[in-house]
């Protein structure tokens, strides 16, 4: 044994000695691509454009299947405000890793520029890299608060450093510098559908500021910013209202006029089996809160379009046992629903949105409504109510105060955009959580609801990161 530990002993100290010459250990790896030398040419930086989105939404996954993210609004059934600490906390992993990868492209663009790549092409994906991040960061801090800001000037660090949060408004900064920049990059039109071009990140900075002058900022002044820039989209004449409130949805408008961007699924990838969004004929997974559909959506031809309130045969939801399910997303083949397939698109911005934000914006910052507001409300509420007058819904006008046009745009939003994932971030912005919710759940409100809950794993990961008040 004694013979053995000195055999063993000396062969340690040979390997050791010579270990430079026998392993080569100095940081040289041959081989190895790093994140950050991956990308040279365009076709590599693409695969993080479609990879980004592809994260954000396919088949039970992100945005196309997430029915708890928004369900405390009081559109969907279920909402109780209690929420736990790992709500959204998928939602919040996604975006990460999405701005992570958007980082390493761009660190990888600046150090080395793309391989058989025009500087006009360069600037046009540096554009799209900028847009995406802007867009996920601002999904991230309506939800969460101020947040962690990641650059492409910070990926030699990636996984080391620990970063502490930046407050709403600097984040909100961080937003617009990166939106501002996709302007100035991004093309008008791509001459196909899918793309977001300089008008759809005009369109998201209105949306932008339009958050920044209401809650938590409260900064008046971003209201005629965002006012002036619907108006630059407006005045395009890109886009249009489809003039059918039954075609809205239809497949085959869902790559325009009204359709700006949004999440794309098709015969590839998929969205989420259409049986999740109907109570009636499938599971039901995402379903109307009862309550909102007959005490909130006012009667007119839009509610029974955007919503599952009826059988084919004409019985109720409700005399069904059941609550509305959500129609907007059940405008494919019968076939397809059959099958569990459907590449319908959820919107991200629609132009709806576009003339819902120009009227909020230009009454608030005029201290009324002016005429050009009143016209962009009432097109789409006279489509809702398919151009008939309408006594349960009546158009706007200007002899109405500031407050209560603004109360009108809100309700407009409320049926226009319902489960588009985007009243939970109104009924933040305008503080009106407890105004909305239901009764019986009322004592369950806090202030600290208007924010949701960094996830535990973000916690533990990083002691830096400070957890939102009430959690």
């Amino acid at each position: 044994m004694k013979r053995y530990s000195f055999l063993v002993g000396l062969l340690l100290s040979l390997i050791m000695l010579n270990s430079c010459d026998l392993f080569d250990l100095s940081e040289n790896p041959k081989g190895f691509i790093t994140p950050d030398k991956y990308f040279n040419t365009s076709a590599q930086i693409e695969t993080v454009l479609t990879g980004c989105m592809y994260r954000a939404f396919h088949s039970w996954s992100g945005y196309a299947y997430n029915p708890a993210l928004h369900r405390h609004s009081d559109q969907e059934e279920g909402g109780d405000l209690i929420i736990g600490l790992n709500h959204g906390s998928d939602i919040y992993a996604l975006h990460f890793a999405n701005i992570k990868d958007i980082n390493f492209a761009l660190r990888s663009i600046i150090d080395r520029g793309l391989e058989g790549t025009s500087q006009e092409e360069v600037e046009q994906l540096v554009g799209q890299l900028k847009f995406l991040r802007a867009w996920n960061y601002f999904q991230l801090v309506r939800m969460w608060g101020g947040m962690q800001i990641l650059t492409e000037d910070d990926t030699g660090d990636y996984f080391i450093q620990l970063p502490k949060r930046s407050s709403v408004e600097e984040t909100y900064a961080f937003i617009i510098q990166d939106f501002e920049e996709a302007i100035d990059k991004l093309p008008e039109d791509w001459g196909a559908f899918g793309r977001p071009n300089k008008w759809v990140a005009k369109a998201l900075l209105a949306k932008a500021y339009l958050t920044m002058a209401t809650a938590p900022l409260n900064d008046a002044s971003y209201y005629s910013k965002a006012a002036s820039l619907a108006k630059e989209v407006i005045d395009s004449h890109k886009y249009s209202l489809v003039e059918d409130i039954r075609d809205v949805f239809s497949m085959a408008t869902e790559e325009g006029p009204e359709m700006m961007w949004s999440f794309v699924a098709n015969d590839e990838c998929p969205s989420t089996d259409p049986r999740i969004w109907s109570t009636i004929y499938g599971w039901g997974d995402y379903s109307a809160d009862q309550v909102w559909v007959d005490s909130t959506y006012n009667e007119q031809p839009r509610k029974h379009v955007y919503l599952e309130t009826h059988d084919k045969n004409g019985t109720s939801a409700t005399e069904l046992g059941r609550n509305a399910g959500i129609q907007k997303y059940l405008y494919d083949t019968q076939e397809n629903f059959d099958r569990g397939f459907t590449t319908v698109n959820i919107p991200i911005i629609r132009y709806a949105d576009v003339l819902l934000i120009f009227a909020e914006a230009e009454n608030m910052s005029n201290g009324g409504p002016t005429q050009a507001a009143v016209d962009a409300i009432n097109s789409v509420i006279n489509r809702a109510n398919d151009y008939q007058p309408n006594p349960n819904y009546p158009l706007l006008t200007t002899n109405m105060t500031q407050e209560a046009f603004d109360k009108a745009v809100i309700h407009e939003r409320n049926l226009e955009l319902c489960f588009e994932y985007d009243r939970w971030n109104d009924i933040v912005r305008k503080r009106i959580l407890y105004e909305v919710t239901r009764e019986e759940y009322k004592h369950n409100f806090s202030e600290s609801d208007y924010l949701f809950p960094i996830p535990e794993s973000e916690i533990r990961l990083n002691p830096n990161i400070e957890q939102n008040p009430g959690y």
